[in-house]
């Protein structure tokens, strides 16, 4: 079957609003068609994702089993019949003069307003990995996630999402993988971007792009501070003072983590602004810890178990917390290779309460799934086999 002649059915399909069906199982799930950035593809029906078999790509568990709960159909909201997804922020795309730029959208808050309708940057971070499919693992997978890849999935996981009827992918700014020999080329097609993303708007504001990027250092100016963004060597993305005080405070656990482990991947969301001087002013930032094969992380009991089902070849979801604050739990994976359902793995960390682990047991006794625990006072149990 080639791919012209499956893109030509596919399309015929879209244009007859037909529904496929996913053959994962008997009888068929039903899918429908999009439109991605020029290509047709078949994705999953809302609230499906739970129907398919745990071992088709488009199987997804239980979204109460993770942070995706509490945002999906209110910040999140699915309209297959256009073929698009709507989404809600909790922070702004626009400088607006006088407001002060802030550092930790989607972190612990030190104040009782909530935005659970709406996606934090974190949320909005861990949602596009989760649309681009990093937060899951199979053996197949080992030694082929490069930067190139990340970016490219990322984008195309923005394709058909929209915010205040504006498309996602054209306020996002992902750096390409930077080639020395083609750096002139590179900085063009930059600069060409992100003048265009950044420009002022209607009402006199300034337009403010999402920048993701992999941080390789924080470091001192003679005028504040800048985050090294790698595969973007020559544009540091400037912070102020105000803004690079509250970041250290506020992401003192993923710094931690990120150093600790030699091969973690740091990654970074924030909005950005344009300079007069025609550089990038950072306005919020969110930050997010990876393994090295890019699947995130919250503490070192999450590397320990996501490096031990890598190692044994087993296949798996990492549950990502989206707006859910730290105090709750939530499965830090779910093994999709198990027999007969697919088993959620809950961690208890050292330091947790009463009230987290009454939360989990829960989690446990409401959830159709098979469920392990590992509380780290003791040695991790044996995990079930696939």
């Amino acid at each position: 079957m080639s791919e012209t002649w499956l893109q030509e059915e596919l399309e015929q399909m879209y244009k007859e609003r037909k529904r496929p069906s996913c053959p994962c199982r008997q009888p068929g799930i039903e899918m429908y068609i999009a439109k991605v950035s020029g290509w047709y593809v078949v994705k999953r029906m809302p609230g499906t994702g739970g129907l398919h078999d745990p071992a088709c790509d488009h199987y997804e568990p239980p979204p109460e089993l993770s942070g995706l709960g509490g945002v999906m159909g209110t910040a999140i909201r699915e309209n297959a019949e256009e073929g698009i997804t709507e989404l809600k922020f909790a922070f702004s795309l626009a400088k607006v003069p006088g407001r002060k730029a802030g550092a930790g959208s989607g972190t612990e808050s030190d104040t009782v307003k909530t935005e659970g309708n709406k996606l934090s940057l974190r949320a909005l971070l861990h949602y596009l990995w989760d649309e681009s499919g990093f937060n899951r693992w199979s053996p197949a997978m080992a030694g082929k996630r490069k930067w190139g890849v990340i970016q490219k999935h990322l984008y195309t996981a923005a394709a058909n999402k929209v915010v205040k009827g504006g498309a996602l992918a054209e306020r996002l700014f992902i750096p390409e993988t930077f080639v020395l020999d083609k750096k002139d080329q590179i900085a063009q097609r930059r600069m060409a971007l992100v003048s265009k993303m950044a420009g002022s708007s209607h009402s006199g504001s300034q337009n403010l792009l999402i920048v993701i990027g992999e941080v390789k250092e924080i470091a001192k100016t003679p005028f504040g501070h800048k985050i090294l963004v790698k595969h973007l060597p020559d544009m540091p993305l400037m912070l102020n003072d105000d803004i690079y005080n509250r970041l250290m405070k506020r992401f003192v656990v993923e710094f931690e983590l990120a150093g600790r482990i030699e091969d973690a991947h740091l990654m970074m969301i924030g909005t950005a602004g344009m300079s007069q001087s025609g550089g990038l002013i950072m306005e919020e930032v969110s930050l997010m810890v990876t393994t090295g094969n890019w699947i995130p992380i919250e503490n070192v009991f999450d590397k320990q178990l996501i490096e031990a089902l890598t190692a044994t070849n087993r296949r798996f979801t990492k549950g990502l917390r989206y707006n859910l604050a730290g105090e709750k739990p939530l499965a830090c994976a779910v093994l999709t290779d198990t027999k007969p359902k697919p088993t959620a793995l809950y961690i208890i960390p050292p330091n947790a309460g009463e009230a987290f682990e009454e939360a989990t047991e829960e989690l446990i006794k409401e959830s159709q799934l098979e469920s392990w625990v590992w509380t780290v006072t003791g040695s991790m149990p044996e995990i079930p086999a696939g």
